[in-house]
Order: structure tokens, then C-alpha cells, then sequence
């Protein structure tokens, strides 16, 4: 009952619940050029942070089900060098991925055994990888949206609440 109950809160996470904008409607509606506007004072664009959130998106979700994926020798190397997507056809699939990935995350924290240590981290668990990815897109997210907001591009055609 207890793995249940903490299987919905990870997944309820993952895909944004309450006061968190489902995570499936805050992207898929940004253009490529929305993606890479730059605000002064504002480190990264929208396809920054999105990039950014894939890679250890990608990486933890290696990480969740057994592989050892090379460390970056610096954080940095998590970030895009460029402020936008070469194409509007690679940032359609750049969201694509994120959210393939979100989906992933999902059905990983659906398929039980969350509490066993990982082979690869053995003090750590899917739940700890899992929350892990949950924080960092939700965190991140945040950054979208006050970008969004800035460019009067929010609420986005789903609406700007979780339903």
C-alpha cells in the first residue's frame, strides 16, 4: 500500500498536479521562435532550459534502470551553447523527446519495485532518481513559464491552471 501511495505522489509529480500546470500543456504550443528569445538578465532561453532538462532527464532515466552514463566533467556541458534550435522541426522534436521521456519516468515509477536499491547507485532508488527528475522539470518549468510570461505568451491554449 505504502509503494501505491508513493508510486501516484512520483507520478502525480511527473506530470504537474494541483498547483503545478500539467507538464504536457506548457510546451507543445511554444514556437521555435518563442524557444530562443533572450531576456537581458535572464541566463537562458526557453530551448536552453529545455535542452538542459533533457539531458539529466536522459541521464536519470539511464540511471533508473540500470545503465552508468558518463558524467559531464562540468555542469556546463548540460547546456546548450547556442539559444536556439537549428530548426523548427529539431524543437518539435526536442519537446517530443522531453515528453516521451516524462512518459517513460512515468511508467517507471508505475512498475513498481521503487524502493529496491539501484545496481548502479546502490544508496539510492528509483524513488530518489524519480523525484529527482520531478524537481528538476519542475523547477525548470517555472523558468519557462516566467519567460512566457514576459513575452505575453502565457496562459497557453490549454489554459494556464491544471485541470
Amino acid at each position: 500500500m505504502l509503494e501505491d501511495a508513493i508510486s501516484s505522489a512520483l507520478v502525480q509529480s511527473l506530470i504537474g498536479e494541483r498547483g503545478h500546470l500539467p507538464i504536457h500543456n506548457a510546451l507543445p504550443d511554444i514556437g521555435r521562435e518563442l524557444a530562443g528569445k533572450e531576456i537581458e538578465g535572464q541566463p537562458h532561453t526557453i530551448y536552453q532550459l529545455l535542452s538542459h532538462m533533457n539531458y539529466w532527464q536522459d541521464f536519470l532515466l539511464k540511471v533508473a534502470q540500470g545503465e552508468v552514463p558518463k558524467l559531464p566533467s562540468h555542469p556546463s556541458e548540460s547546456w546548450p551553447t547556442t539559444t536556439n534550435a537549428p530548426s523548427q522541426d529539431e524543437w518539435v522534436k526536442l519537446i517530443q523527446t522531453f515528453l516521451q521521456g516524462v512518459d517513460l519516468a512515468v511508467q517507471l515509477a508505475k512498475n513498481g519495485n521503487l524502493d529496491e536499491p539501484l545496481k548502479v547507485r546502490p544508496n539510492e532508488t528509483k524513488i530518489h532518481i524519480l523525484r529527482n527528475i520531478a524537481s528538476h522539470n519542475t523547477y525548470h518549468l517555472g523558468q519557462i513559464v516566467f519567460i512566457r510570461r514576459m513575452f505575453g505568451a502565457w496562459p497557453p491554449p490549454s489554459g494556464g491552471y491544471p485541470i
